[in-house]
């Protein structure tokens, strides 16, 4: 019964960057930098991707990307191929290289090297997880049976390494008016597909994706061999279709002033009185903790009245469900088959299945947000991979876009001086991590077995939520990293008002030492200045420059900001992704805000950085067009159909080609760059164009 509510704005959404792997037309990064040139073409673009028969001003993103996507085909193994994609899977091949240097230099025992090899190498001895077959999950699965009341369910769900859904989640999160303190914060939870829209949408298609997820559900419990699988399946989604109709839209749960929600033990307890509250939080492991951050306030109330109505029998075949749903990967291949035939070919329509050492790099250390190793495979990985020209290179890139915001805040004809002397000042107390962390995870107390996948994710869960317990007594470690090294992405934490760049982002097409300034500016000076506009997007910009959830603006600017936001979501809502299916313009507003700001910023930090001078023409473009070229060039994708309907209704981040087309459309430099004429499809009047940051 875990849940993080920390507001972290990421640079890309949690599945697009993990589901990568090389491609035969992958960047040779190092042995072009080696020659002093830059990885990308001869000066730091791919023109032959580009499509010159498509009009820049009719769509920008396949002008600069349409021949690569005409050309280029999706791996099976893949859901989504792209410049993300493509880094990400150099990243794993990064990984896996560090892992095999470690093993031939066969590591102590008990080091933090051995301890990532063989979390890895377990993982990938299927064979070990097949002869296991069902025994390791035995004790938990009998446990399971054994419950006889609600609070005996919780009592099991809460515990420190068993990990499934439930409709109500509790996780150790920084508190958002104190930032500097760890509560425990609440919120929905409960579903096995990815929004409540695949529940509820009268829809064909997700009318074909629920009638498999029942089908899938009755799978695994029948290879569980779970009596009356298809009755019991059928009670499953029901209820979750019931908790579907409870859930808070994702728009909604985005609203940092309806999520805050504190509550002392007695509160709470009054609050949602049918949930067994101190039962969880003694197996939990905070008997005695005293303040809680509930967030979807009303539906957390009718979950809890939900649970206690639903009876045991349906709970219990529904935790044995989402048990194994969500620890297929380290059970035998018949789970993890079927896992993938619903999770991976129904959800994302993912051909085929990647090859299991690519995804033990991507489950230990390459997902977003707290990989079970990720700073251990971290530690390795910066040895080799990044360099203190690349931190230092950073650096600078991040002052300079730091000084454009300030030129802009300071332009701003919507924002009065009192507000804008606030924002300069937040903007001053953005702390910038680069790279990677300056103080490693400390990894002794978990204990890695060879040949035991399935108990070393038991372990590490034990021994993550032994650390999550501990900080709720301690103050917030500032030094501490949500992403790892390894990881392409980037994020924007409001609580601590900081910026985190790992390191394998800072590579090419995003930033390469010896491309032309305009293209780094266009990709990596995007992605600073995007996660610098976090801390001023619709919800980052509800706290101060210490991360205290405060109002801070005079309230006529809140008014005019809102009101420029509200134009920018419709003009999101009128992009169709799929025939029907239209952009989220709410949803992804913090996003949009984010891209369209941070390209702004960057085009006032290369302009400045030109020092009044005129930039060369390179093969017939200037500066400013190469920057958009740049830009462009970052978000350049292929997506299956089932993966971008799931990133449309469940992600916060627009698809990339409206990413690009979005952004650009709005910025007055970009039509006269391109000479962009009134009858182009993207073009805006000039009183439509949204100038925010």
């Amino acid at each position: 019964m875990s849940l993080n509510v920390n507001r972290r704005a990421m640079l890309l959404g949690a599945g697009a960057a993990s589901l990568a792997a090389m491609g035969a037309g992958a960047w040779t990064m190092a042995a072009r930098a080696a020659a002093g040139k830059p990885a990308i073409g001869a000066w730091g673009l791919d023109l032959a991707a580009m499509d010159k028969s498509v009009s820049p001003g009719d769509d920008f993103f396949r002008h600069v990307g349409g021949t690569w996507m005409k050309t280029t085909q999706i791996p099976s193994d893949r859901s989504r191929w792209g410049s993300f994609n493509i880094l990400a899977a150099k990243s794993e091949d990064d990984v896996r290289t560090v892992l095999d240097d470690a093993r031939r230099k066969k590591p102590a025992a008990g080091s933090v090297e051995r301890k990532a090899l063989d979390y890895y190498e377990s993982y990938n001895d299927t064979a070990a997880i097949d002869r296991k077959g069902l025994a390791p999950a035995k004790a938990d699965l009998d446990r399971i049976v054994a419950v006889q009341t609600h609070e005996d369910l919780v009592v099991l769900l809460s515990g420190p390494e068993f990990r499934a859904n439930a409709p109500v989640g509790m996780g150790v999160n920084l508190d958002a008016k104190r930032p500097d303190t760890y509560v425990i914060g609440i919120g929905q939870s409960g579903l096995g597909m990815p929004d409540r829209d695949y529940y509820l949408k009268d829809d064909v298609k997700f009318a074909d994706t629920r009638t498999k997820y029942r089908a899938y559900v009755e799978q695994l419990l029948t290879l569980a061999g779970y009596p009356d699988a298809a009755t019991s399946a059928g009670a499953i989604v029901a209820v979750e279709r019931q908790i579907a109709e409870i859930h808070w839209p994702r728009e909604k749960s985005r609203n940092r002033d309806l999520t805050y929600n504190p509550k002392t033990r007695a509160e709470l307890l009054a609050f949602a009185p049918e949930f067994p509250w101190e039962a969880g939080l003694a197996a939990f492991g905070a008997p005695t903790h005293d303040f809680f951050i509930v967030t979807q306030v009303d539906a957390i109330q009718a979950l809890a009245k939900l649970f206690r109505a639903t009876p045991v029998s349906t709970w219990r075949a529904y935790v044995t469900f989402h048990y194994l749903n969500g620890l297929a990967d380290v059970l035998p291949k018949a789970f993890d088959d079927a896992a993938f035939d619903f999770n991976g070919k129904v959800v994302t329509g993912q051909p085929m299945q990647r090859e299991r050492w690519k995804r033990a790099v991507t489950q230990m250390s390459g997902s977003p947000f707290n990989a079970p190793m990720g700073e251990a495979v971290g530690q390795l990985y910066v040895k080799k991979n990044f360099t203190p020209a690349a931190k230092a290179a950073m650096a600078t890139l991040v002052e300079n876009l730091r000084a454009a915001y300030k030129v802009r805040i300071g332009k701003l004809a919507w924002m009065s001086e009192e507000t804008k002397k606030a924002a300069l000042t937040k903007l001053d107390k953005i702390n910038v991590k680069i790279g990677y962390p300056d103080t490693w995870r400390d990894y002794a107390p978990l204990d890695v077995k060879p040949g035991d996948a399935f108990g070393n994710r038991m372990r590490e869960r034990a021994f993550n939520r032994a650390r999550d317990v501990s900080r709720l007594t301690k103050p917030a470690d500032r030094k501490e990293w949500g992403m790892a090294p390894q990881t392409v992405n980037a994020y924007y934490s409001s609580v601590w008002n900081e910026i985190v760049f790992p390191a394998a982002i800072l590579q090419p097409p995003f930033f390469d030492l010896n491309a032309d300034p305009a293209v780094n500016y266009g990709g990596i000076g995007a992605v600073i200045g995007h996660e610098m506009g976090h801390g001023f997007d619709d919800q980052g910009s509800k706290s101060d420059g210490d991360g205290i959830l405060r109002k801070w603006w005079n309230a006529d600017d809140e008014r005019r900001f809102k009101e420029l936001g509200d134009k920018l979501a419709d003009q999101y809502a009128k992009f169709e992704a799929l025939p029907g299916l239209f952009v989220n313009g709410r949803l992804t507003l913090g996003e949009n805000i984010g891209d369209l700001g941070g390209l702004n910023v960057s085009l006032e930090a290369y302009k400045i950085s030109l020092g009044g001078n005129e930039p060369p023409v390179i093969d017939g473009y200037t500066g400013i067009q190469r920057f958009f070229l740049g830009f462009a060039q970052i978000w350049r994708q292929l997506q299956r159909e089932e993966a971008l309907r799931n990133q449309v209704v469940s992600d916060s981040h627009s698809p990339g080609e409206f990413r690009a087309n979005g952004t650009v459309r709005n910025m007055d430099e970009w039509y006269e760059a391109f000479a962009v004429p009134e009858a182009a499809k993207l073009y805006l009047k000039p009183d439509q164009r949204i100038r925010i940051w």
